[in-house]
């Protein structure tokens, strides 16, 4: 059959494209500026494990915001009842709720009412508040609408004031994103000290004005006022609740230097309405104390010589020329609406970077031609037009990569190998199934013709099962992990189009010019890998294969809880360094040594060779100074044990986001067998859905245990493992599965165990193959890929062994008894039906 030349035009329209669209990655950012302006320039950008870098996760203090907005209710509510002249015993904060207890319970309704009456500038409406009267007692608290509505402005108010931080400060390239209802994704490359930047973020920046009162020391704070701390040490204000003038009038705010002192201060300077408030606060207060309050604190409070009409004045503190600077560019990008809380950091070295680069282009191109070299092997000629069709992914992918402007990250060159590997196996399918036409007699184009729409539906069921694994690893992970999702899924879409829709095109083309009598695709050097057909009794070890599966997975739960998973920083939380030594690491040295600081758990390990050591230390009690602080102790400790040693990865994460982790890795690998089940019902039968899950869970066991059992690290990469698995597990199985059913049909008196054996040894040639090239792709990564994909390819390379012997040994007897079992009950009904019968 001959490919249209429309067809011909658009698949080659597709390919130029795409080419043109991956070249800039091959060139500098210089060359490309000299290209002509038609010309794609846009280059796949690097993720942090690929260049070094920063990444912060910025989580909005909702239980800040609304304590901010209780106080600020109870001191309004004290303000309308005492203008309503009714009398107030107490007005106190109980929790997230505010008490107001009368004194008469006859004007309670009233109080009531102007309670409700309140709103953001006094008054508040229902949907803000809600009031509850019990006698002559209130409470009002806000609602939950209210506050879901306050937290997402305050999340989108701080995200824009982030961005403004910093790009004032300077810091190269960021990217900002909102992460959920309440987070915020800060990444900075080439960052490697995050202190300046967590000082820069987490200042709130509000700034205001005030009157203070005389106060002497060991006295409470007059009515209306609260005691504030100053710059000094036990230096402390009794500062005015009422604000004469906010930080919103500010117009503009530098580092300056002071004519007298030539200290760093910060010069400010207001708007036309700020200046003319500020005039006349000024000029009604001449000779009175007047505190600059930042982020509750007094930086400044002097007595007002004379008015200043010009709205401008200075901030003076303990500043350094860069603390004053920082200051100055948080004051212009304006106050935050709520406080930020880090919670989690993770920091890579350049050299990690570089060495991570180079690990996965060496690992990835040894994929690459391993599995090339296996193609050329196994088909010869035909197995070069397989290994274009790859090359061809490869370069779509990247292509996508750059059209979407998609952030490549090292899982993420492992999800490009992998899926070479996994599209390998359509061509695999095509060209066994051309293979067996061949040996039946048929034609060559009708060889070709046959052997491609018998193999479409295989392939399209098998690439769909991986397809929802990857969809749901991209929903349910993060960071790093989600790059793997975005070019797996990439890449397996792309198959679709290069092992199929262009590979039959060329192979169109071939036999058509050449017209042979027959299509004969065999291996390079006369090798019968897998004799063309065989006749082994795999049902007759069905019980030994079950029985021994069960125990692996019984021994594999017995390892989940003795001796556990080594559970990662993802899951565990706490911190993690990574530490490169110039010899070979004294664990024991450091270890001791580390052990001694006091900060509870510490857990050290090689990663990858003697120099590069793994240090896990639980979660520290407090907020994040003193995670920063271990962090800070940690690295001293190693500089001391080890001299020279560098610090090549840190990654600190909060017991709320390891929870959430946790909980979202699970989800998504319950929702991926269920997503299978419910696919492979769908296509089949249930008997058939049931065998695949059953093995599933089988597979899926015995790969747990085997993270238990060699200690590799179980974190979000080993997530992405198992999800990869279970979607490779079940497309092992649709291999099997749809020559069972095609066999169904064909020979429909066929005892049950004789079909099923007859279809294991049909495909028997294809599960091998297909199941080798996934393997020898991910092998390299495996060997050289480090610490880094460790915990994704080691274990991938052991359930890919596990998934192909479970097809034959585990899902295949499954099928068999529960066909068994469904054929005697219809047996069973039809003599029931036939006794009853008169």
């Amino acid at each position: 059959m001959r490919t249209p030349a429309w067809r011909l035009i658009a698949y080659a329209l597709v390919i130029v494209a795409g080419v043109l669209t991956a070249l800039p990655n091959v060139f500098t950012k210089e060359e490309l500026a000299a290209w002509p302006g038609f010309l794609p320039t846009r280059q796949i950008a690097l993720g942090l494990d690929l260049r070094g870098g920063a990444q912060l996760v910025l989580e909005v203090d909702a239980k800040g915001l609304v304590s901010e907005r209780l106080d600020d209710l109870a001191r309004q509510a004290e303000d309308v009842l005492v203008k309503a002249d009714i009398a107030v015993r107490s007005i106190e904060r109980k929790g997230d709720v505010v008490d107001v207890s009368l004194s008469d319970a006859g004007r309670a309704g009233q109080a009531q009412q102007l309670l409700r009456d309140l709103s953001a500038n006094g008054t508040s409406s229902d949907a803000e508040t809600e009031v509850k009267r019990a006698g002559a007692r209130l409470q009002f608290a806000l609602t939950k609408a209210w506050i879901a509505h306050r937290v997402e402005a305050a999340t989108e108010q701080s995200l824009e004031i982030v961005r403004l931080r910093v790009d004032e400060s300077g810091l190269a390239e960021p990217s900002l994103q909102r992460v959920g209802g309440d987070r915020i994704l800060l990444q900075l490359p080439g960052v490697q000290d995050t202190k300046r930047v967590e000082e820069i973020l987490k200042t709130t920046a509000k700034l205001s004005f005030h009157m203070v009162r005389a106060y002497a020391p060991g006295e409470p704070a007059p009515p209306g006022f609260t005691l504030f701390d100053g710059e000094q040490r036990g230096e402390r204000y009794a500062v005015e609740d009422r604000a004469l003038l906010s930080g919103d009038r500010l117009e503009d705010a530098r580092l300056g230097f002071d004519a007298t002192t030539n200290e760093p201060v910060v010069t400010f300077r207001l708007d036309a309405a700020g200046s003319r408030r500020f005039a006349e606060i000024t000029k009604a207060n001449v000779g009175k104390p007047f505190a600059v309050v930042l982020d509750g604190k007094v930086r400044t409070a002097p007595i007002i010589e004379h008015p200043i009409l010009g709205g401008s004045g200075q901030i003076k503190g303990n500043f350094t020329p860069q603390s004053a600077s920082d200051l100055a560019a948080l004051l212009r990008a304006g106050a935050l609406p709520a406080p930020l809380t880090i919670v989690e950091e993770r920091m890579v070295g350049p050299d990690a970077g570089r060495e991570a680069i180079q690990s996965g282009v060496k690992t990835g191109l040894w994929g690459f031609a391993l599995v090339f070299a296996f193609m050329a092997v196994l088909y010869g000629r035909w197995g070069l037009v397989a290994n274009f069709a790859l090359a061809l992914n490869v370069i779509l992918t990247l292509a996508a990569l750059s059209a979407l402007g998609a952030t490549l990250t090292l899982p993420g060159i492992a999800g490009i190998v992998l899926s070479v590997g996994l599209a390998v196996d359509a061509n695999v399918l095509i060209n066994e199934r051309i293979r067996e036409e061949t040996r039946r007699g048929v034609s060559a184009m009708a060889a070709l013709d046959v052997g491609f729409r018998r193999a479409y539906s295989t392939i399209v069921d098998s690439n769909l099962t991986a397809l929802i694994a990857t969809v749901l690893l991209f929903m349910f992970g993060s960071g790093p992990v989600r790059g793997f999702a975005v070019t797996m899924g990439l890449g397996i879409a792309i198959s679709m189009f290069t092992a199929v829709s262009v590979v039959r095109a060329v192979m169109s083309e071939v036999v058509r010019r050449g017209r042979p009598k027959t299509l004969r695709i065999e291996p390079l050097f006369r090798l019968n890998f897998v004799p063309d057909e065989t006749s082994i009794p795999f049902m007759r070890a069905r019980f030994f294969g079950l029985v021994m599966s069960a125990l692996l997975s019984a021994a594999s739960i017995g390892l989940f809880f003795v001796p556990g998973l080594n559970y990662g920083v993802d899951f565990k939380g706490g911190l993690q360094l990574e530490a490169v030594t110039e010899g070979a690491a004294d664990l024991g040295r450091l270890r001791a040594a580390l052990g001694g600081l006091g900060l509870g758990d510490v857990s050290l390990q090689e990663a990858g060779d003697a120099t590069h050591v793994l240090v896990r230390v639980e979660r520290q009690a407090g907020g994040d100074e003193a995670q920063r602080t271990a962090v800070d102790r940690v690295r001293s400790t190693i500089a001391q044990v080890s001299p020279g040693a560098t610090i090549e990865r840190t990654d600190v994460v909060g017991p709320r986001v390891s929870g959430e982790l946790a909980v979202a890795g699970i989800t998504a690998v319950i929702l991926a067998s269920l997503a299978m089940l419910v696919y492979i019902w769908a296509r089949f039968e249930w008997p058939f859905a049931v065998g695949a899950i059953a093995t599933l869970i089988l597979d899926v066991t015995k790969t747990v245990g085997f993270f238990a059992l060699t200690g590799v690290a179980f974190d979000l990469t080993a997530i992405a493992a198992l999800l990869t698995l279970i979607g490779y597990s079940v497309n092992d199985k649709v291999v099997v599965y749809d020559r069972m059913r095609e066999n169904m049909r064909r020979f429909k008196s066929m005892p049950l165990r004789e079909l099923i054996d007859r279809s294991i040894n049909e495909t028997l040639g294809r599960s091998l193959y297909t199941s080798v090239t996934a393997l020898v792709a991910l092998l390299p990564m495996a060997i050289w890929g480090g610490s880094a994909v460790e915990s994704f390819a080691v274990p991938m390379v052991f359930g890919i062994i596990v998934a192909a012997s479970s097809s034959v040994f585990i899902a295949a007897p499954i099928l068999l008894f529960l066909g068994d079992w469904r054929t005697r009950r219809r047996s069973a009904s039809v003599e029931i039906g036939a006794l009853t019968r008169p």
